[in-house]
């Protein structure tokens, strides 16, 4: 997937080339571009949380915006949303969880540009490759406690919200 974004962002393709003629966009080699790489790659890790959140909502929640005459735009946003907030938070945090382990994409969208591009998932696969295991070793386990902190986070905040619809 990586390989292909960033043959869309090429100035050479038709895309990067709009970018950069009428925006002064370079995406390719960017912080940027590899946030928007990431956005495109992770998105549908979101999915999963979001329909599992909106199928277990009572079809009730829906018909009553409706018979108050509410469109099915301002329903979703003021009536079924916000009865999902355990699923938005477990989906934007599972897939920022991933994103922060990513390795292909970013490497391949970003290059290692120190100091630009350079992510924590790189900055150990570098260490590694220089054989400074005790360096690779810190930025394993700094990503790996964030990462947990996230994960323990999220059922925190769950389950401290089903206890209070109980």
């Amino acid at each position: 997937m990586g390989f292909y974004i960033l043959i869309v962002y090429s100035p050479r393709n038709w895309f990067g080339h709009m970018l950069e003629h009428f925006f002064v966009v370079r995406l390719a080699f960017s912080f940027s571009g590899i946030l928007i790489a990431s956005v495109i790659c992770f998105l549908p890790f979101m999915v999963q949380p979001l329909q599992n959140g909106l199928s277990a909502l009572p079809i009730s929640y829906r018909e009553a915006a409706y018979t108050m005459e509410k469109s099915p735009t301002v329903t979703f946003f003021t009536v079924l949303l916000p009865n999902i907030k355990g699923s938005i938070i477990t989906a934007v945090a599972m897939t920022f969880v991933h994103c922060m382990g990513e390795f292909g994409v970013v490497l391949m969208v970003g290059g290692n540009m120190p100091n630009v591009t350079r992510v924590a998932s790189i900055a150990i696969y570098d260490e590694v490759q220089e054989m400074d295991y005790d360096l690779a070793n810190k930025y394993a386990l700094t990503l790996f406690l964030v990462s947990f902190i996230v994960l323990i986070a999220i059922y925190g905040i769950n389950n401290s919200s089903k206890n209070k619809v109980k």
